[in-house]
């Protein structure tokens, strides 16, 4: 098992950046890390994601070249740079993970953070 601990949200303008940070313990060994986030009335989405053991990171096309997901091995942390936020950005946002095989549906992750809310104002 893994678990899960988000922080960074917060409120920012049109144009800004801020940084998620995902904090990882137990089991994180073959582990895929993804973020997701819902907006509200909304379906929960996927942002992009990180494979522990490469460091290589797929992404949402919405977020390609904003958005830039790293992790630090020996904090067991993964971050979630987002740059050039748009309003449409605004919505809470999940860490997951999974083991062994990317997929994208969120359904296919077992263990979930507790979220943070991203808000960017116009």
């Amino acid at each position: 098992q893994v678990q899960l601990v988000e922080s960074g949200g917060g409120l920012v303008q049109a144009g800004g950046s801020l940084r998620l940070s995902c904090t990882a313990s137990g089991r994180t060994f073959s582990i895929y890390l993804g973020w997701f986030r819902q907006a509200p009335g909304k379906e929960r989405e996927f942002v992009g994601g990180i494979r522990w053991s490469s460091g290589s990171a797929s992404y949402a096309d919405s977020v390609k070249g904003r958005f830039a997901i790293s992790r630090d091995n020996v904090k067991d942390t993964m971050y979630l740079q987002m740059d050039a936020l748009e309003p449409e950005d605004t919505a809470v946002y999940y860490c997951a993970a999974k083991y062994d095989i990317f997929s994208v549906p969120s359904t296919s992750y077992p263990y979930w953070g507790q979220g943070t809310q991203v808000t960017v104002s116009s």
